[in-house]
């Protein structure tokens, strides 16, 4: 088991007083859980708490060597990502692309920090309206491109059968239900955790929520073997493993890359591949992904008050 801290304990770690742990709570979702009527602090999730509320950032020391055929892309991870990346480098012989699964947050730091050239994030933002532009921004510190990979819709992936009766996120604290979570600082999660706070619901009062698979894939698994009763996750892995799936919303799930190294050659022919029928082809028969802006650059829509 992970080490949990106490309020006292965090305070203490986080260097504030105990009134404030409370509020960071209530107001900033510190993550806890309540046992016995006491607060409970896991210490890794608070370390990832802390990390995903940074605003400033050193000055990357390392820089990204010029592109020589090696493209890497890091961030949320996805069943057509994959396809499109062993696509690429069956295309491409004189190019490899390889991927690093860090979560949409992670991926967006890796751009930051110059360890890769194209990042995968489809983190919501507070208008819940838009995706990733905000975060990407305050990242990188300038907006840099994005383009659509897909769009896909997010839900929850139930079992064949739904022998629960799940109908919606209020069904979720019933007596029994297993939960599985993805990571703190992916897109799914966010979403989940935002979901759970306009319904009300403590996530301490889950049980499993603590219980957390890095991919969709394997998220999916854990369903699939009964291991759990349902998870945050996309449509086209309920497709892939023939499992139930309750909608919540289409998601965009977007590339992002700086504006310097957009016209590099590994990442022009990677967008360029997103608008070719073998590309488009490769999500057949997968419910759950819309192709329909797939390769195109994506801008911030005006607010329209």
């Amino acid at each position: 088991m992970q080490e949990l801290l106490s309020t006292k304990e965090i305070a203490k770690f986080l260097d504030i007083n105990e009134k404030m742990v409370y509020s960071l709570i209530s107001e900033k979702g510190l993550p806890g859980t309540k046992i016995t009527g006491k607060w409970l602090f896991p210490k890794h999730l608070v370390k990832q708490w802390v990390e995903n509320h940074t605003i400033n950032y050193p000055e990357p020391s390392n820089i990204l060597p010029p592109y020589h055929g090696l493209l890497i892309i890091t961030g949320s991870n996805d069943p057509l990502l994959d396809k499109a990346i062993s696509m690429f480098n069956n295309l491409y012989t004189e190019h490899v692309a390889v991927f690093g699964n860090l979560g949409s947050m992670g991926g967006l730091r890796a751009l930051r920090q110059n360890l890769c050239h194209m990042a995968s994030s489809h983190l919501l933002q507070e208008n819940e309206k838009e995706y990733n532009f905000e975060y990407a921004g305050r990242e990188l510190k300038k907006m840099p491109a994005v383009i659509n990979f897909c769009m896909r819709e997010q839900g929850f992936i139930i079992q064949k059968g739904n022998p629960k009766q799940i109908r919606g996120i209020s069904d979720f604290t019933q007596k029994g239900l297993k939960i599985v979570n993805r990571p703190l600082g992916t897109g799914t999660r966010l979403l989940f955790d935002l979901e759970l706070e306009k319904a009300g619901i403590a996530p301490e009062k889950l049980e499993g929520y603590q219980n957390e698979t890095a991919k969709h894939i394997d998220a999916g698994i854990e369903i699939l073997t009964g291991k759990a009763d349902i998870c945050p996750g996309i449509r086209p892995v309920a497709s892939i493993l023939g499992l139930d799936f309750i909608p919540l919303r289409w998601e965009r799930y977007d590339l992002v890359v700086r504006k310097e190294r957009f016209f590099e050659q590994g990442i022009q022919l990677f967008i360029s591949m997103l608008h070719e029928k073998d590309f488009i082809d490769l999500a057949e028969n997968i419910k759950g992904y819309d192709l329909s802006m797939s390769g195109k650059m994506v801008f911030p829509l005006e607010d329209k008050k």
